[in-house]
């Protein structure tokens, strides 16, 4: 796979990357334009083979030049095209004022956008926007995208859905639902996390023949795939004891929820820990055991109770279910103590950020409530930018921060950022949070450093997850069925 494949670009990244373009290689606005409305009907045609006739929806700036592009070619080869101006020609910048005037020129038809949708169209193209918006969509360019969404045709997005933000990936208010999204020079950070993941579709990126220029950027953050992945795993030797394979303390199941260090335990030993011990609330130690016998289940109360069990860990697991009371600030205070590494995780986030303190030797898993007590903010603040937001608790709290939701976001303690593109919405559930530390810590014990152990586990788990939806489908999954795919994942990679 092309490296340029896996890497996420800002919009000042790609607006810079086009700037040397034009001093550099002499392609100027006009020639850029001309290569990106080529490559959006060649990739039309290769994705929509059959289609004949479509609508262009062209907005005020120069993605719309990409349109009045596309639908000149559409028209010389026979299409049936329709433009949709938001706004006269007259108006349009310098380059896309050149293309709408050879579109014209050679025929394609022109109308106002707030004209009824040719009921003849097949295909609807959206050059709306681009990936400059800032903010909530108003007026003609609302009132377009209510219309293409309204249509029920299949879209074809230029750059960017418009109405979604291309570096956050936050819709304010309305966006094209789009089947299928060319982007040009490089991938943007907003197509997979928060809202991009569900109005982009299909991604398709066209480098306009710029590689030697964007390889000279420095990427914003990776795509997290099998090639960005500290793969492959090392083969186990025959000759060797659960002692080589890391020892798993994870702490939890405070009164109320005893089912989450269970989950959390046996995802680790699914994960190939040679040994896990859950360090409990002591009402639910007896109850546990049949839940995990492969597991060691201690009672514990107190920090004397505690630190003999962290003596003896590779990697400690804290938060799941271990609540707020009095017994869980006391496990969670003298847990962190130690020089152990440590995933935190659920309710002990809440409870570091009580007690903020900064380490190297952890790696934090938030969801956007979590990282929102760690930053002192909202959950909305956190999403409005989450990769904002990851950066922030990493310089606030050290270490590794895995913020877990859609497009989950890792940024590494050697500041480099990772994208998760797999997972699935029947992973909206109780319980996942749990597996996922289990994975990660597993990964620790067994030797891999934190970033690459919160890289592989989050893959993991996304993956695992995406194989049990498509096994019985997204309603419906529970945490505990991503346990039984862990191995087969693990065994095959």
């Amino acid at each position: 796979m092309n490296k340029l494949e896996n890497a996420l670009y800002r919009c000042d990244q790609i607006k810079a990357c086009e700037q040397q373009a034009a001093t550099l290689y002499q392609k100027d606005e006009n020639a850029l334009m001309a290569l990106a409305g080529a490559e959006a009907f060649s990739f039309l045609q290769k994705l929509y083979p059959h289609v004949r006739h479509i609508a262009v929806f062209c907005g005020a700036g120069n993605n719309a030049g990409d349109g009045y592009v596309l639908a000149r070619l559409a028209h010389e080869q026979g299409f049936s095209v329709t433009v949709y101006q938001c706004k006269s020609i007259e108006d349009l910048p310098s380059a896309a004022r050149n293309a709408a005037r050879l579109a014209l020129a050679s025929g394609v038809h022109c109308q106002s956008a707030d004209e009824p949708l040719d009921v003849d169209a097949e295909l609807i193209v959206d050059a709306l926007l681009g990936i400059g918006l800032q903010g909530a969509v108003h007026g003609v360019i609302a009132n377009a995208i209510h219309q293409i969404n309204a249509s029920g045709l299949p879209v074809l997005s230029i750059d960017i859905p418009s109405g979604l933000n291309a570096d956050t990936g936050l819709v304010e208010n309305i966006c094209v639902n789009a089947t299928a999204t060319i982007t040009f020079i490089g991938l943007k950070t907003g197509m997979y996390t928060l809202d991009g993941p569900d109005y982009c579709g299909v991604i398709h990126c066209a480098h306009l023949n710029l590689e030697a220029c964007t390889t000279k950027l420095t990427r914003f953050a990776s795509l997290l795939r099998d090639s960005t992945l500290p793969l492959p795993l090392a083969a186990r030797k025959k000759n060797s004891h659960k002692g080589d394979y890391g020892h798993v303390l994870v702490i939890g199941g405070g009164p109320g929820m005893p089912g989450a260090v269970s989950l959390a335990a046996k995802a680790a030993l699914k994960t190939g820990a040679g040994v896990v011990t859950v360090a409990t609330w002591p009402d639910y130690a007896k109850s546990a055991l049949p839940l995990i016998p492969e597991a060691m289940i201690w009672g514990v109360k107190t920090a004397g109770e505690l630190t003999p069990l962290l003596a003896k860990a590779t990697v400690c697991v804290i938060g799941p279910g271990l609540g707020d009371s009095d017994w869980a600030k006391t496990l969670f205070l003298t847990a962190i103590t130690t020089q152990l590494p440590m995933i935190i995780d659920a309710s002990a986030l809440r409870l570091l950020s009580q007690y903020p303190q900064m380490d190297d030797n952890w790696i934090l898993t938030p969801h956007p409530g979590e990282a929102a007590s760690l930053l002192s903010c909202t959950a909305r603040d956190v999403q409005i930018d989450r990769y904002h937001a990851a950066s922030a608790i990493q310089k606030q709290y050290g270490g590794v921060v895995v913020l877990k939701g859609v497009g989950t976001v890792i940024q590494t303690a050697e500041k480099n950022i990772f994208v998760c593109p797999q997972g699935n919405p029947g992973m909206a559930t109780a319980g996942m949070g749990d597996i996922l530390s289990g994975i990660i810590a597993a990964f620790c014990a067994q030797g891999f450093t934190l970033s690459d152990a919160a890289k592989l586990g989050v893959w993991v788990h996304a993956v695992a997850g995406d194989k049990v939806a498509e096994k019985s489908g997204e309603v419906g999954v529970l945490a505990s069925d991503l346990l039984d795919e862990i191995p087969s994942i693990l065994n095959c990679i």
